[in-house]
């Protein structure tokens, strides 16, 4: 099993789906350890010379101004953790749980929270033997940071200095099956899942509270992990395009290199490059000998998916940067030159992530609003050039593929309600010193919520573009008797064997769709 380094600076997108998804191993670097521990030590000074720092020996939010004696140090960080641990609603996925614990991970070992090393060597402990806890979706509006979903996530590594009841351990998942026909999320407490890993829950110490739940990490998880799925979900769409482009016996002109050179976007030239490749030796474009340019939703493919492109490249960088940033308040910043090293700041505030996201639920929506208007040419016999109407041999008794446009119509405008921005809203919160708040973790989990969608979108246009690569074999004249392989392009060829090969077969009659849908989606979920 492949081993994370963490220094709190290098992670990228493609570590954080590793750990995420296929559970590797985290460790520390010795340089982290030992950054950790000199700003440890510059908190333990605070402390020792009674130095009033926010959050280290005050009240928090709208108590800032209310000192707190040093006896009562301990009892305010595990007081702020039972307290903030107000999420509600359905937990979120174990994958963005896992995300969101090496984030904060990560975060930590930068070395300028005030964490004790034993703390967050535990923290890593729980994510390494898979103690994940039980975390609610909702509850944040994005500053400070995220404060609700994180705080049940210490909630479980973190306990009072005296006997507590068990419900004030949190919720750990010990079993996730989140197929629809058999969703099941079972749960224990806290103390029962960290007694059964082995791991001892941690007394917190002054600073160490605020230094565990104050970050931007479950809507940096949520955008992180999205956005790897959406990277995957937009070459598959390229194919599919293609796969598309041919079953409408399309042009191949739009897609010519000078044409897309002319208008400068590195995007757009990329993209047209992909589909040239992809239909190369297809006997089915440039078939339509009377004919020279396509409707929109063909001939400006690369204009409109072009931006997609450059849009998740641009999202990546910031996401990337988000998962290496420090977004707890204050931070200690021990090579400062000044008696008092610590520092009040703004950096738990979420919004590089909240328009981050508002961008990319745009952008993927767009890219679901365009398959759809193919699927809608499909199944049009004014359209399609010579298919019958709704793919289907026998219009009338048969419905064909006619309700899968009604689906895809469906979810691409519940996507353009979803695609409203979540960070121009925002809420005061605790007595007017929180005026201003990002909604970053709401934009995370509604671009998550749209890819959903639209990879649903997508499934659904293989599915059709298959059915008429096929109907063009049996009935169109030019193509009768041909077979797939001679006769469409080497990448739509793989890719229809695939569909097919996955048990989505030609639709000879109706058939139950959402079986073929779930297939698919299963299928376009990897890299085809």
């Amino acid at each position: 099993m492949e081993t994370i380094f963490i220094d709190g600076t290098s992670l990228t997108l493609k570590q954080v789906y590793t750990v995420a998804e296929q559970k590797a191993k985290v460790v520390l670097t010795e340089e982290a350890k030992k950054k950790i521990q000199e700003c440890r030590a510059c908190v333990d000074n605070i402390i020792k010379n009674n130095q009033v720092v926010y959050g280290v020996n005050t009240g928090f939010g709208a108590f800032k101004d209310k000192l707190i004696a040093p006896e009562k140090l301990k009892e305010l960080q595990r007081n702020l953790i039972i307290s903030h641990s107000t999420g509600v609603g359905n937990y979120l996925p174990v994958k963005v749980v896992r995300a969101s614990m090496l984030l904060r991970i990560n975060s930590l070992a930068s070395g300028y929270s005030g964490i004790k090393l034993k703390t967050l060597e535990t923290l890593i402990e729980m994510l390494n033997k898979g103690v994940h806890p039980a975390v609610p979706a909702q509850g944040s509006v994005g500053a400070s940071g995220d404060l609700a979903p994180i705080s049940h996530i210490m909630l479980v590594l973190s306990r009072g200095e005296d006997q507590e009841l068990e419900e004030y351990s949190g919720r750990v998942i010990i079993e996730e099956n989140t197929d629809r026909d058999n969703y099941t999320i079972k749960t224990i407490s806290g103390l029962k899942a960290m007694h059964g890993a082995g791991i001892e829950r941690v007394v917190l110490d002054a600073k160490e509270g605020l230094a565990l739940n104050n970050g931007t990490n479950v809507m940096t998880a949520i955008a992180a992990l999205a956005l790897v799925d959406a990277q995957v979900l937009l070459k598959n769409a390229i194919k599919i395009f293609t796969a598309s482009l041919e079953g409408l016996r399309g042009v191949s002109d739009a897609f010519q290199p000078k044409i897309h050179e002319l208008r400068r976007q590195k995007g757009q030239i990329e993209i047209a490059k992909k589909v040239m490749q992809y239909i190369q030796g297809s006997k089915l474009i440039d078939s339509r000998k009377s004919e020279v340019q396509d409707s929109y939703s063909l001939r400006c493919f690369p204009q409109v998916v072009g931006p997609i492109k450059e849009t998740l490249d641009f999202a990546a960088n910031i996401i990337e940067r988000e998962a290496n940033a420090v977004t707890d308040n204050p931070l200690i910043i021990p090579e400062a030159d000044k008696p008092i090293k610590a520092f009040s700041g703004g950096n738990f505030h979420g919004e590089p992530i909240a328009q981050v996201c508002d961008f990319l639920k745009i952008t993927i929506a767009e890219l679901g609003n365009i398959s759809e208007r193919r699927i809608f040419k499909l199944t049009s016999q004014f359209l399609s050039h010579g298919l019958p109407s709704m793919l289907t041999t026998e219009p009338g008794l048969q419905s064909g593929i006619m309700i899968l446009q009604y689906t895809a119509a469906a979810l691409v405008s519940e996507n353009k309600v979803l695609a409203h921005p979540a960070s121009v809203d925002s809420i005061p919160t605790s007595e007017d010193v929180e005026d201003h708040v990002s909604m970053g973790t709401i934009a995370a989990r509604q671009f998550r919520e749209i890819l959903e969608n639209v990879r649903k979108i997508i499934a659904i246009e293989y599915i059709t573009a298959c059915q008429a690569l096929d109907l063009r074999l049996r009935i169109d004249p030019d193509f009768v008797n041909e077979t797939p392989e001679h006769t469409f392009g080497k990448k739509t060829y793989g890719i229809y064997s695939k569909l097919r090969n996955a048990g989505v077969d030609f639709w000879d009659r109706d058939k139950v769709a959402y079986i073929d849908i779930e297939k698919t989606l299963r299928l376009i979920t990897t890299e085809l």
